[in-house]
């Protein structure tokens, strides 16, 4: 019979709005307890807000929004910045494999243009 009880506190400090055995006046004030205040965004998160599609201009953000929303803007702009830096590192290599495929078709190589700087200096050394 203790453990029922036990169990069912547990679960209604969880979820207090799903809890049918306990009675009405302690499932809100368990509800109170976990619930965010007000979050009065920054000039920024309001940028973050109109970028990730939540409002369309600055004039629809109110003065206080909740801060899982805040949140979830961000992680939006998280994955669009992470986007875009897979998007970018995928046409450099691209770029750099085309780059070196006409260099190798030029007979152009590492080695090569080291040979030539090293070869360079030591003639500027013995000139010296």
């Amino acid at each position: 019979m203790q453990y029922r009880l036990i169990l069912m506190l547990f679960r209604a400090l969880i979820n207090p709005l799903s809890s049918p055995g306990l009675t009405g006046t302690l499932c809100p004030a368990a509800h109170l307890g976990f619930k965010l205040p007000g979050y009065r965004p920054s000039d920024m998160d309001k940028k973050i807000l109109i970028w990730s599609g939540r409002f369309k201009s600055a004039d629809q953000i109110p003065e206080f929004v909740s801060f899982e929303m805040i949140d979830a803007s961000r992680n939006r702009m998280r994955v669009k910045a992470c986007y875009g830096m897979m998007v970018t590192t995928i046409a450099a290599c691209l770029i750099m494999v085309i780059l070196g495929k006409r260099a190798a078709g030029r007979h152009e190589s590492l080695t090569g243009q080291n040979m030539e700087k090293k070869a360079k200096w030591r003639q500027e050394f013995q000139l010296h």
